[in-house]
């Protein structure tokens, strides 16, 4: 008998009644489907860590992982309440798949996830006929494989570009081929960003909802599986269209609108991905306390606290802008656009050079192929990039944010007002996500406007001393970086060479650090006391100065308390089965 994830909720409540029943049911699915994948460090657990890196090792998804999941009826997850799934919000999606990615980014992405990813642009633009045959599609177990065209992308893996005509019949006839699409040899829908238009611009591209069994048999070409570096259990072939015609009824929005389904749709993936990437890392940061702490009389050599302790701080950080990112998606969808790019940089590099720190850890462990107690960093570093975390995915998120700085600094930066609490605050009242609302560069950065509060109001705290200090020096800093980038923003010429200048992009890369420190700070201030170590300045401190070290802010010298003190909770965690992010969600050991 299979345990299900899909249970009823509460089918009547009021908004505020509903936000928070969603959390609950949100968080008892990801506690269920934790319990349902069992200890990872168990070598005998078909879905522990041991099996899921067997599986890897010979290029294969974990069949019986694929087959618990999908009894459990996670793929409901991706689909939008309102079309009989469990979608409600990006930031609940994000809690209820980490207990999958922190067993395996390749499993995580080869369920499904993709899936959501896919059909994106059918919620927001789709017709009622074609949103209704995509739940039906995703909640019967099915998939949905995603075809992205280069502008939508930015990969160099996903060069190649399909081209609809159309044809005087009615609809279109698709010709192109892309030869490295995930699950495409067993997906029940595609979703495909082709070519429509001869000139480059903003209406160059459509979108096309195509079912594979409703295709004829000469017009589409299945490609061979193509072996990636990363994620070698991913399921990852080709497709080849040639005069293959496609029904009026396949476009999904209007004609012209992919580009501008891509911009907006594409920012829920930006905010997800690292936001359940964050659980992989979590997994090892655990295995590095583990081999620290085996065998000693001592919890930790004293040798290894600060990177143990400036791991956990990052992750930390990294956890507060992907929540906030996620969270702003619902609270504030028609500006989060600027945030989700930059999240969907600055966490992979963050979560990169932690596991570097964690690799001196771990030493040879590290390279422990399929062991149970310790995983692989070797694997999630090459999982990365394949992710879309890795460089090509950085040049995309460039492309959003470069041609904005001026603008910001123009229009925003100390301009803003600032956001609404309920941002920062775990438990608090959300509006559902919905695809339709989310918006393109809007030319307001909420976020900073949130850093510029924060510092004000820890300026009154100063003469408290100790780590409020540091802590107010901190954010200081930061809006003294902002202050700068304002300046040198603003004189940015307004020419399209300036967007391919390096030391503009250098700008953005600054601005998206100083985005990280605002969440941080916000998550700080938006703490309820009823988790201590987080209303605790400590964390907050370790994480700013490590930011800060990256933009070459002067910081006062860190207080020793704050190193002791998350290390101590890192301890706790690690010796209580609690995951290492924002929730301190219970773990199976």
């Amino acid at each position: 008998m299979t345990t299900s994830l899909h249970a009823p909720d509460h089918p009547q409540a009021t908004p505020a009644t509903a936000s928070a029943s969603h959390e609950a049911a949100a968080l008892r699915r990801a506690a269920r489907l934790e319990a349902l994948l069992g200890a990872p460090h168990d070598p005998a657990n078909p879905h522990g860590i041991a099996a899921l890196c067997a599986a890897d090792s010979r290029g294969e998804l974990p069949a019986a992982t694929e087959r618990l999941l999908i009894g459990t009826g996670l793929a409901a997850e991706f689909v939008p309440a309102e079309f009989g799934g469990r979608l409600t919000r990006a930031d609940l999606l994000a809690k209820v798949l980490r207990p999958v990615f922190r067993r395996d980014l390749a499993l995580g992405f080869g369920f499904g996830i993709t899936s959501l990813f896919a059909t994106a642009a059918v919620w927001a633009a789709g017709t009622a006929r074609q949103r209704e045959r995509t739940a039906d599609l995703l909640l019967g177990g099915g998939r949905a494989s995603i075809v992205h065209h280069e502008l939508a992308h930015a990969n160099a893996i996903l060069r190649d570009e399909l081209v609809a005509t159309p044809d005087p019949r009615g609809g279109h006839t698709l010709d192109g081929r892309k030869d490295v699409i995930m699950n495409a040899s067993r997906a029940g829908a595609y979703v495909v960003y082709a070519r429509t238009a001869p000139e480059r611009g903003p209406r160059s591209h459509s979108v096309l909802l195509l079912d594979p069994a409703e295709l004829p048999a000469g017009g589409i070409r299945h490609l061979p599986r193509v072996p990636t570096p990363g994620m070698r259990g991913g399921i990852f072939s080709g497709l080849e269209f040639t005069g293959c015609p496609v029904p009026q009824d396949a476009l999904v929005g209007s004609p012209g609108e992919g580009v501008s389904l891509a911009l907006r749709t594409f920012q829920v993936n930006r905010c997800l991905i690292p936001g359940v990437a964050i659980a992989a890392a979590d997994t090892v940061l655990r295995s590095a306390v583990r081999a620290a702490s085996t065998g000693r009389s001592t919890p930790v050599a004293k040798r290894w606290h600060k990177p143990l302790a400036g791991v956990f701080a990052d992750l930390l950080a990294c956890d507060s802008m992907a929540t906030v990112a996620l969270r702003s998606l619902s609270l504030l969808p028609e500006r989060a656009h600027i945030l989700a790019a930059a999240v969907k940089y600055v966490v992979p590099d963050l979560l990169r050079e932690s596991l570097e720190e964690l690799a001196t850890v771990l030493g040879a462990h590290g390279y422990e192929h399929g062991s149970p107690q310790y995983g692989s960093v070797d694997k999630l570093m090459r999982d990365l990039p394949v992710a879309g975390l890795g460089h090509a995915g950085t040049a995309a998120c460039h492309a959003v944010i470069v041609p904005q700085l001026r603008t910001l600094a123009e229009r925003s930066w100390f301009l803003a007002e600032e956001p609404p609490p309920e941002l920062f605050r775990s438990g608090a009242t959300l509006p559902a996500l919905d695809y339709r609302l989310l918006g393109i560069a809007s030319g307001e950065d909420f976020l900073s406007a949130s850093l510029i509060g924060s510092a004000g109001r820890l300026a009154a705290t100063r003469g408290v001393g100790g780590q409020m200090a540091v802590l107010s020096d901190l954010a200081e800093g930061f809006v003294g970086e902002l202050r700068a980038l304002r300046t040198e923003c603003a004189a940015l010429p307004a020419t399209r060479a300036a967007l391919t200048d390096p030391a503009v992009v250098i700008l953005s890369d600054r601005y998206a650090i100083v985005q990280a420190a605002a969440a941080v700070l916000g998550i700080w201030e938006g703490q309820d006391g009823t988790d201590a170590f987080l209303a605790d300045p400590a964390w907050a401190v370790l994480a700013l100065t490590r930011l800060a070290g990256r933009l070459g802010i002067v910081v006062p010298d860190l207080p020793e308390s704050c190193l002791r003190q998350v290390l101590d909770e890192l301890i706790r965690r690690y010796r209580g089965g609690l995951s290492c992010d924002l929730d301190g969600s219970e773990l199976t050991q």
